[in-house]
């Protein structure tokens, strides 16, 4: 039940990934749940968090929670293992994000492996974020729930678009029968329409919506080049 339920309660919605860097002023577990309550007030469906404390201050949200925990320098760094894994969902996360990539994982275990012992720890749901259709394929295969493309243009299997992968989220959707969850680079509102007509369940936006100090770069490039 809290399988479909969480599921429905995502299709066709915005899930807004709120996020702040160390070091930056944002970067606060106290802010990050503002600006996640700010975000539902605009009609997300859904917020994605990092950070074992930020996943803690809104899990009290009414919409789901996709939590994730970054760590470590290696290149699987998003909720790289199941200890990672099974500290996202006891913080609060109805939906835990692990890196869905077919790469070597810090603990040694496989992503089928993760998923199993996730699995016999909580309910939540579990997205794979993926960086190819071979990741989609694999992370599927493995039990993942939910399939983002949170990775494409970042593992060296595809080029970095200007914008969403729209090729691969079609790839996904039409070979994977888990639901299949645009992220990366959906900067306008357009790009996240384009998203969902390529067949995207559900849309993730971070940085166009949440991140200030890049948005302000964008229109100070702006600027700058016209008064040029």
């Amino acid at each position: 039940m809290r399988f479909t339920d969480t599921l429905e309660r995502l299709r066709g919605g915005l899930i807004v990934s709120c996020q702040a860097y160390p070091g930056e002023a944002m970067r606060d577990p106290r802010t990050m749940a503002q600006v996640a309550a700010s975000a539902l007030a605009g009609g997300a469906a859904g917020i994605r968090v990092q950070g074992l404390d930020d996943i803690r201050a809104t899990a009290h949200l009414p919409v789901p929670i996709v939590g994730l925990w970054k760590d470590g320098d290696a290149e699987v760094f998003i909720t790289p293992t199941l200890r990672h894994a099974q500290a996202v969902a006891d913080a609060g996360a109805d939906i835990v994000a692990v890196d869905g990539t077919r790469r070597p994982r810090p603990d040694g275990l496989t992503l089928t492996e993760t998923i199993t012992g996730l699995r016999a720890h909580t309910d939540a749901l579990i997205m794979a974020d993926c960086g190819s259709l071979d990741d989609a394929i694999a992370a599927e295969a493995a039990g993942a729930d939910i399939l983002g493309t949170t990775l494409s243009g970042y593992t060296g299997e595809r080029p970095k678009t200007t914008g969403p992968d729209l090729e691969l989220i079609a790839l996904i959707a039409a070979r994977c029968r888990r639901p299949t969850v645009a992220e990366g680079r959906v900067h306008t509102p357009e790009h996240a329409a384009a998203a969902i007509a390529a067949g995207a369940f559900s849309v993730c936006v971070g940085t166009a919506i949440t991140h200030p100090s890049t948005i302000t770069t964008w229109f100070a490039d702006a600027v700058a080049g016209a008064r040029a």
